[in-house]
């Protein structure tokens, strides 16, 4: 599949009559970095697709807070001509940047919106973005010549059904690294993407060097609960995504690690009958679920009768995260730090 820049009939046509290669055509974006203005044609495989551009994108469109972080984190503001869909402010070290681009909606955009910055590719982070009933499928900005990226830790799961899926084998960082890998790779920035993978990779390991719960016995480890959103039906981290690379880098035991969903729904009996050490929860700006900040789930656990008598409740064992390190993203380095930090400072490891 070969992709070429969607552009209005007008510019198109303009382009033509000047005799220039339509993907030529840089329409209103500020010209690439010295980097990526001698890079050709790159291709990859994404999701079971062949993903071929022609030349670094000029006016990318990202549709989800975790991809639009890993482009902003590449140094490619200035070829970004929207993002979508926030659960949290943006990295502070990126907000300058963030600035400088538009933002399209907080939630999906529609497709019209999309195709009024006249992009020339677009990213998401999940399936559902670029699929019915998000914001457009891949095939309908495919026909209008736009590429499309989506996170492969999203493909790598079941995306079937009302729920977020499931996973047959765990995520780990790599898959992530991977996705920048692809980002730098379309953008001509390779060599960033090796500095910022390097830098993920650094972190990671700082977090949790010598963290005396990783060489513990599995009944010796601390046990995790992960509650990303909504307070009737709560969302629990499963054992195979975000969690799941968070917790096995801080040498825990994730209390619902017997089920493969990425996010199962689970009543407070059964959560209160796990009893986790340590409640890791999504502080989330959003408003479209109930109980999305961590002071509304801290509030709604120590006053409902199911959860005030749980240890990590008790305790005050609380690790507040992004909702973003909850999803694979770089933001997944973030809660490793958060949690090993406060693995150490609740005296659960040294």
């Amino acid at each position: 599949m070969l992709v070429a820049p969607f552009r209005r009939i007008s510019l198109a046509a303009s382009c033509t009559a000047l005799g220039l290669l339509l993907t030529a055509c840089g329409g209103q974006g500020s010209e690439p970095a010295a980097e990526a203005k001698e890079a050709g044609a790159a291709t990859l495989e994404n999701c079971g697709r062949t993903v071929t551009v022609e030349q670094p994108p000029r006016r990318a469109v990202s549709l989800n807070q975790d991809s639009t972080e890993i482009l902003l984190s590449l140094g490619l503001a200035d070829r970004m001509a929207g993002t979508a869909t926030w659960t949290d402010p943006v990295l502070p070290h990126l907000a300058k940047d963030n600035a400088k681009v538009k933002r399209l909606a907080d939630n999906n955009p529609s497709f019209e919106k999309v195709l009024d910055e006249e992009p020339d590719f677009v990213t998401a982070s999940f399936e559902s973005t670029l699929g019915k009933g998000g914001v457009a499928t891949r095939e309908a900005f495919e026909d209008l010549g736009v590429g499309t990226y989506v996170s492969p830790a999203d493909c790598a799961k079941t995306n079937s059904g009302d729920g977020d899926g499931a996973r047959t084998d765990p995520l780990s960082l790599a898959d992530i690294h991977g996705e920048v890998t692809d980002l730098a790779k379309v953008f001509g920035v390779e060599e960033r993407g090796e500095k910022l993978v390097a830098d993920l990779d650094r972190r990671a390991r700082k977090a949790t060097d010598g963290l005396s719960t990783r060489k513990a016995s599995e009944d010796e480890r601390p046990t995790l609960l992960y509650w990303f959103a909504n307070a009737e039906a709560p969302y629990m981290g499963g054992c195979c995504g975000a969690p799941g690379i968070i917790t096995e880098a801080v040498g825990g035991k994730n209390v619902f690690d017997d089920t493969k969903d990425e996010w199962p729904q689970i009543n407070w009996e059964t959560v209160a009958d796990r009893d986790p050490d340590v409640l890791v929860i999504g502080d989330l700006t959003r408003k479209s679920q109930t109980a999305e900040s961590a002071a509304r789930k801290i509030a709604f656990l120590e006053s409902h009768p199911a959860t005030r008598t749980m240890t990590a409740v008790k305790r005050k064992r609380y690790v507040q995260v992004s909702g973003a390190a909850l999803n694979p993203s770089i933001r997944t380095v973030d809660g490793i730090e958060e949690v090993a930090a406060k693995l150490r400072e609740f005296g659960l490891a040294k």
